[in-house]
């Protein structure tokens, strides 16, 4: 049984759920026994491909569906079975919901009325509301007159209004262009920090939850693989699944030499060796797969870690893509960023080195 001390620490306790549909070998589980602690004030997301589980968790927490087993707490109150109009929780969807044919304050009030507030105090909250949502000059516009960006922060102010102990989101910047979806972020997380509501967050986009979360729970065939800080998650990903979908990576082969203390040397197959970082439970030797970030890597003058050919160069901007062939014959790509007007000078077909900075290289599990 999990310790209830954590518990009174957490909004939402998430322990061993299960979601099956049909019976028999023919089921589909959609969760496969999913525990998770999402903790008080915070904001924590739910990421993963298309399927992966976690609108189904979100539909969970929210009430619109229920386990096949497991339970759901809410600030330690199980909440498994109550319907969604009993649970103090509000969500934000994809496509918003709003009502077209009123106002942006009289969105804003609809749910308040639907509990009984006074009109005093539903005009007081509506304009505190607009006010955090930067709306209160377009109180009186309908919300069908208003942009997509307009449109989410009445979403939110509508869903924040009753003040719920927890507020879900699913993927409601998915409709968003991508400048007006990097302002959004900002507003998310501004909004969560004035609020201190606990903020749940379903996206498939990595960016979304880096620059947004305090924690991110990466999910994969109804399973949660790995759950941590936006830092941790990138940096020392669980397994070769985790490092894939966050962000881009290289991934080496090489014979395991000797490891302690979280360190080992790999002997590459260019013959070099370079240090990696390994987790508890790696075999003392053998081949083992290991990841480096593209920002890890430089090209050098000299021997370098390895040697390549360039297969191609792709500008981004901020930075250039340098995508190699290694001569063992596996791919490679070195991100470097653009300080200087003149840009990158090597091109395709060119032989170069590639260095890779010392401690930046992680085994991962296959």
């Amino acid at each position: 049984m999990q310790n209830t001390t954590i518990s009174a620490h957490c909004a939402v306790d998430i322990r061993a759920v299960r979601k099956a549909y049909g019976v028999g070998e023919s089921a589909f589980v959609a969760l496969d026994e999913a525990t998770v602690s999402v903790r008080q004030n915070e904001f924590f997301t739910l990421l993963g491909p298309s399927g992966c589980g976690k609108t189904t968790l979100l539909r969970m927490i929210a009430g619109f569906d229920y386990p096949t087993s497991g339970e759901i707490l809410l600030n330690g109150a199980d909440i498994t079975s109550l319907p969604p109009f009993k649970r103090p929780v509000n969500t934000v969807f994809q496509n918003y919901a709003l009502f077209p044919h009123m106002t942006v304050a009289e969105n804003v009030a609809f749910g308040l009325e639907a509990l009984g507030k006074s009109r005093a105090e539903v005009k007081a909250r509506v304009a505190e509301m607009l006010r955090l949502v930067q709306l209160e000059h377009l109180a009186g516009r309908r919300t069908s007159q208003m942009s997509g960006g307009q449109q989410q922060r009445v979403a939110l102010a509508r869903a924040l209004a009753p003040q719920p102990k927890v507020l879900l989101l699913d993927e409601p910047l998915s409709a968003l262009d991508y400048k007006l979806r990097k302002e959004m972020q900002s507003e998310l997380k501004r909004l969560q920090y004035e609020t201190g509501i606990t903020f749940i967050f379903v996206t498939h986009d990595q960016e979304e939850a880096l620059t947004m979360s305090d924690r991110v729970a990466v999910m994969s065939a109804g399973r949660i693989l790995q759950i941590g800080t936006p830092r941790e998650i990138y940096n020392r990903p669980a397994d070769r699944f985790v490092a894939s979908f966050i962000g881009e990576t290289n991934f080496l082969t090489g014979m395991l030499q000797d490891h302690a203390n979280g360190k080992a040397k790999v002997a590459l197959k260019s013959g070099r060796s370079i240090v990696v970082n390994v987790a508890p439970g790696t075999p003392a030797s053998g081949e083992v797969t290991f990841i480096v970030r593209p920002e890890h890597a430089r090209l050098v003058d000299g021997p370098g870690d390895v040697r390549a050919s360039v297969d191609k160069v792709v500008y981004f901007g901020t930075d250039t893509h340098i995508h190699l062939r290694l001569d063992s014959g596996e791919a490679f790509m070195v991100r470097q960023q653009n300080g200087s007007i003149a840009g990158c000078s090597v091109e395709a077909g060119q032989a170069v080195a590639v260095a890779i900075t010392d401690g930046a290289a992680q085994v991962v599990k296959a």
